[in-house]
């Protein structure tokens, strides 16, 4: 669905992004881990057209992100979901009309149509109806994500991307967020990318891991490939040691 060829990004002379290659199948779940600053949401910010690359290509289901423009790569985008690092919830919305904004603002559909799939992404995400009227700041941080997490979801998208999705969050609700990401990917389908550096939670949604180190991909594979890599580097950051973490 997803392929990375020769990827670089410069801010002010520093590369961030040094010739990345990666491809994400269809289907699948792919998770990018990396310590802190080191540009996996940079990445996630070129492969949904937020920011062009320096060179290479990013190829989404065949069609070069690069070439696309104005109207065409809106219409484009509409195939994917984000839930953004804060869920990005609009403050002035309470939680029915943050979920419902995608479809009031893209689709024709009418209010009846628009409530009934409100209300099942809410119940999706384990939210019930008495959470819809209450604002971003009424809110716990898990439901927070809960809801970011259904508005990301209401078109129904093929392919989605989750930007450090439990930052934030205490065991247990990084725990439940983890297990929304693998049971809405289990009954929609969808391809996904996840940037995180939370361990050893992402290696239990994973299909494919992937480690960010230096610009570069250092190591790509299933999520036991990565936790046994003999490179020194992928076991550092794997075991939390402070020394790497902070270099």
């Amino acid at each position: 669905m997803i392929k990375i060829v020769n990827l670089t990004k410069s801010f002010g002379g520093h590369k961030v992004l040094d010739g990345i290659n990666l491809t994400m199948p269809t289907g699948q779940i792919t998770v990018v881990i990396g310590k802190s600053g080191v540009g996996k949401s940079v990445l996630l910010k070129h492969i949904i057209g937020l920011l062009k690359p320096d060179s290479g290509q990013i190829i989404v289901d065949g069609q070069d992100m690069s070439l696309l423009a104005g109207r065409q790569l809106q219409e484009f985008k509409r195939r994917f979901g984000v839930l953004f690092q804060g869920g990005a919830l609009f403050d002035s919305l309470n939680v029915f009309e943050n979920i419902a904004f995608p479809l009031r603002e893209k689709t024709r559909l009418t209010e009846a149509e628009i409530a009934k799939r409100v209300r099942e992404r809410l119940a999706q995400m384990s939210l019930t109806s008495e959470v819809e009227a209450k604002f971003p700041d009424e809110l716990s941080g898990g439901m927070k994500k809960r809801v970011a997490l259904a508005r990301a979801m209401i078109q129904e998208p093929e392919i989605m991307f989750f930007d450090e999705p439990v930052t934030g969050l205490d065991p247990p609700m990084a725990n439940t967020v983890f297990h929304l990401i693998t049971k809405t990917h289990k009954e929609s389908g969808y391809t996904a990318l996840v940037v995180s550096h939370d361990l050893p939670e992402v290696f239990q949604v994973a299909d494919q891991v992937a480690m960010l180190h230096q610009g570069r991909i250092i190591a790509a594979g299933a999520p036991e490939e990565i936790q046994n890599h003999p490179d020194p580097v992928v076991q550092s950051f794997i075991r939390g040691e402070v020394d790497f973490l902070e270099g």
